[in-house]
Protein backbone atom coordinates (compact mmCIF):
# COMPACT_ATOMS: atom_id res chain seq x y z
CA UNK A 1 0.00 0.00 0.00
CA UNK A 2 1.48 3.39 -0.95
CA UNK A 3 1.21 6.43 1.28
CA UNK A 4 0.65 9.49 -0.90
CA UNK A 5 0.99 12.56 1.36
CA UNK A 6 -0.14 14.91 -1.40
CA UNK A 7 -3.58 13.28 -1.53
CA UNK A 8 -5.75 15.05 1.06
CA UNK A 9 -8.54 12.55 0.48
CA UNK A 10 -7.03 9.04 0.77
CA UNK A 11 -10.44 7.34 0.70
CA UNK A 12 -10.66 8.20 -3.01
CA UNK A 13 -13.84 10.25 -2.68
CA UNK A 14 -14.15 13.15 -5.09
CA UNK A 15 -14.15 16.66 -3.67
CA UNK A 16 -15.86 19.41 -5.62
CA UNK A 17 -13.80 22.59 -5.16
CA UNK A 18 -15.40 25.93 -6.03
CA UNK A 19 -13.28 28.86 -7.18
CA UNK A 20 -15.14 32.18 -7.23
CA UNK A 21 -14.23 34.86 -9.74
CA UNK A 22 -12.97 37.14 -6.97
CA UNK A 23 -10.66 34.49 -5.52
CA UNK A 24 -9.53 33.41 -9.00
CA UNK A 25 -8.10 36.90 -9.58
CA UNK A 26 -5.58 36.25 -6.81
CA UNK A 27 -3.78 38.67 -4.53
CA UNK A 28 -0.26 39.85 -5.35
CA UNK A 29 2.29 39.35 -2.59
CA UNK A 30 6.03 39.94 -2.63
CA UNK A 31 6.75 38.87 0.95
CA UNK A 32 5.56 36.02 3.17
CA UNK A 33 5.98 35.92 6.94
CA UNK A 34 5.62 32.52 8.57
CA UNK A 35 5.07 31.92 12.28
CA UNK A 36 3.98 28.82 14.16
CA UNK A 37 2.74 27.50 17.47
CA UNK A 38 2.57 23.91 18.65
CA UNK A 39 -0.76 23.44 16.81
CA UNK A 40 -0.66 25.62 13.69
CA UNK A 41 1.38 27.48 11.10
CA UNK A 42 0.36 31.00 10.10
CA UNK A 43 1.44 32.39 6.72
CA UNK A 44 0.90 36.12 6.20
CA UNK A 45 1.19 37.29 2.60
CA UNK A 46 2.33 40.92 2.43
CA UNK A 47 2.56 43.47 -0.37
CA UNK A 48 5.44 45.95 -0.11
CA UNK A 49 5.13 49.03 -2.33
CA UNK A 50 7.87 51.50 -3.26
CA UNK A 51 8.03 54.68 -1.23
CA UNK A 52 5.45 53.46 1.26
CA UNK A 53 6.86 52.95 4.77
CA UNK A 54 4.05 50.57 5.78
CA UNK A 55 3.28 47.20 4.27
CA UNK A 56 -0.10 45.55 4.61
CA UNK A 57 -0.92 41.90 5.13
CA UNK A 58 -3.14 41.04 2.16
CA UNK A 59 -3.99 37.48 3.13
CA UNK A 60 -3.47 35.13 6.09
CA UNK A 61 -3.56 31.36 5.82
CA UNK A 62 -3.66 29.16 8.93
CA UNK A 63 -2.52 25.54 8.50
CA UNK A 64 -2.16 22.45 10.65
CA UNK A 65 1.46 21.24 10.96
CA UNK A 66 0.60 18.23 8.80
CA UNK A 67 -0.88 20.37 6.06
CA UNK A 68 2.07 22.79 6.27
CA UNK A 69 4.41 19.86 5.59
CA UNK A 70 2.27 18.74 2.62
CA UNK A 71 2.34 22.31 1.29
CA UNK A 72 6.13 22.43 1.67
CA UNK A 73 6.43 19.22 -0.34
CA UNK A 74 4.04 20.45 -3.04
CA UNK A 75 5.87 23.80 -3.32
CA UNK A 76 9.24 22.02 -3.60
CA UNK A 77 7.88 19.76 -6.33
CA UNK A 78 6.53 22.76 -8.27
CA UNK A 79 9.75 24.77 -7.85
CA UNK A 80 11.74 21.77 -9.14
CA UNK A 81 9.50 21.51 -12.21
CA UNK A 82 9.68 25.30 -12.78
CA UNK A 83 13.49 25.26 -12.60
CA UNK A 84 13.66 22.30 -14.99
CA UNK A 85 11.78 24.38 -17.58
CA UNK A 86 13.08 27.90 -16.82
CA UNK A 87 16.46 27.60 -15.10
CA UNK A 88 17.57 27.89 -11.50
CA UNK A 89 15.89 30.45 -9.25
CA UNK A 90 18.42 32.44 -7.21
CA UNK A 91 16.63 34.17 -4.31
CA UNK A 92 19.77 36.23 -3.66
CA UNK A 93 19.02 38.18 -6.84
CA UNK A 94 16.21 40.04 -5.04
CA UNK A 95 17.47 41.83 -1.91
CA UNK A 96 15.23 42.05 1.15
CA UNK A 97 13.59 44.39 1.75
CA UNK A 98 12.66 44.71 -1.89
CA UNK A 99 14.47 47.52 -3.64
CA UNK A 100 12.25 48.90 -6.38
CA UNK A 101 15.00 51.27 -7.55
CA UNK A 102 14.45 53.89 -10.19
CA UNK A 103 13.69 57.58 -9.78
CA UNK A 104 11.05 58.80 -7.37
CA UNK A 105 8.31 60.98 -8.79
CA UNK A 106 7.18 64.31 -7.38
CA UNK A 107 3.90 66.05 -7.93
Amino acid sequence: MSNNQNNPNPEGQEINIELTEEIAEGIYSNLAIITHSNTEFVVDFVRIMPGVPKAKVKSRIVLTPEHAKRLLSALQDNVNRFEAQNGKIDPREVPMPLNFGGPTGQA
